[in-house]
């Protein structure tokens, strides 16, 4: 088990470590005192998406979706859901491809919602539509960062 993790703060872009024993006590940005895992899901630009999938150590979920997508606005509550039940041992985050339109290409988001774990530095897994709770935490469960 490693003693500290780097995560990314989705408000300023600061890299911050973390002890591991800390990650469940609501862990906040050394530059800006902004949650880095407290249970919310974290809209990225595209500046702060590349760092965080870059540099993050903890599996990173990340759902492509749009403001006009009806499957995204359903799946919406079962994502926040899920990022309540699965910290600190994922952090998840949305991205608006409407908002991001390059960083969608870049990604090769053809169809949304598209779910994407980054791990390392990479992509490990990627699910295009919506998902139930269950499927969800069923389908990220082998990406979990395990104390």
């Amino acid at each position: 088990m490693t003693e500290a993790v780097k995560l990314t703060c989705a408000t300023c872009g600061q890299m911050n470590r973390v002890p591991t024993a800390k990650l469940a006590d609501g862990p906040k940005c050394g530059s800006c005192g902004d949650p880095l895992a407290d249970g919310r899901v974290a809209e990225l630009d595209a500046r702060a998406h590349d760092k965080a999938t870059r540099g993050d150590e903890l599996p990173l979920l990340v759902d492509y979706w749009a403001p006009w997508c009806g499957p995204c606005r359903m799946m919406a509550p079962t994502f926040h859901q899920a990022a309540i039940d699965l910290e600190p041992y994922a952090r998840l985050a949305k991205v608006d491809t409407e908002a991001e339109q390059q960083l969608a290409a870049r990604f090769n988001i053809r169809s949304i919602p598209t779910l994407a774990v980054f791990k390392g530095g990479r992509e490990v897994a990627r699910q295009s539509g919506a998902l139930d709770l269950g499927s969800l935490k069923r389908w990220l469960q082998p990406h979990l960062h395990q104390p």
